[in-house]
């Protein structure tokens, strides 16, 4: 099993657009996936179509009650997808276990006891390094930072990344950046190229080859309550989430051989 949380403090930077269609696009390649919505908005519940009445057990309900994590799986209509679903409950958890012992390691204890494991999960983040970011950093193997080619793109880079070092120094160790991914990339535009250049010559070999072009097919999606890749299989936006799933599976091989 491999956690991956996928963070960035700025809204608006396809976190939960990556999370749904990355995990799509796992699946396809024959990987078992759970996500994890620990986004209070619910954005990644309801883009894999799952009704807020249907939520009857959600990561709020997991960090803050103790419930039992089988208890909060979800199926969804992708097949070998299932979710931890959130919703607004999960705003007012941050002061309701803000003082307790064990207070940024509780989605980690959760998962140990998760049975049957699947082969990934995947995490999706709040906009902001909140004490939910820290969970999932806690709790994950590495980090996917999701970047929009737009002027801003490196602001506030730096602090995620030592938030990052911060976490692998005093509660998770073995945590890894698992890479920088370009989204909204439009190739028309001169401005997307150039950010697309900087970011690659300030952090090299952790951006990712693939970039998620701005498509409109990934935008009405969530519309359905689908991934883009059950939506439109064959546009940009599908064969990029594809291509960044075999990319992560490729990172992964030498992984698993210094493993063996």
């Amino acid at each position: 099993m491999k956690t991956i949380a996928i963070v960035n403090q700025k809204g608006g930077v396809g976190k939960t657009t990556t999370t749904i269609n990355l995990a799509a696009a796992l699946t396809l390649l024959g990987k078992t996936v759970l996500i994890i919505d620990l986004d209070p908005q619910g954005n990644a519940s309801t883009g894999l179509g799952l009704l807020r009445a249907d939520r009857n057990q959600t990561s709020y309900d997991l960090l803050v009650d103790g419930v039992d994590i089988d208890d909060t799986i979800h199926e969804t209509s992708v097949p070998n997808l299932q979710i931890i679903p959130s919703d607004m409950d999960l705003s007012g958890a941050e002061l309701e276990i803000g003082e307790q012992a064990g207070r940024t390691t509780r989605l980690k204890s959760a998962l140990n006891s998760l049975s049957p494991k699947p082969d990934y999960i995947l995490i999706d983040c709040p906009p902001s390094l909140s004490l939910l970011t820290v969970n999932a950093l806690a709790a994950s193997d590495s980090v996917l930072v999701p970047l929009q080619c737009e002027f801003y793109a490196l602001e506030g880079l730096s602090q995620l990344l030592k938030t990052v070092e911060m976490a692998k120094a005093n509660i998770n160790p073995a945590l890894i950046i698992e890479g920088v991914m370009l989204t909204m990339y439009d190739q028309r535009n001169r401005l997307s190229a150039q950010v697309a250049a900087d970011v690659r010559k300030h952090l090299g070999r952790a951006v990712f080859k693939t970039m998620v072009p701005r498509n409109v097919r990934i935008a009405e999606a969530p519309s359905y309550g689908r991934p883009v890749l059950m939506y439109d299989r064959n546009c940009a936006g599908s064969i990029a989430y594809m291509d960044l799933a075999k990319e992560i599976l490729a990172r992964r091989k030498p992984e698993q051989k210094r493993g063996t």
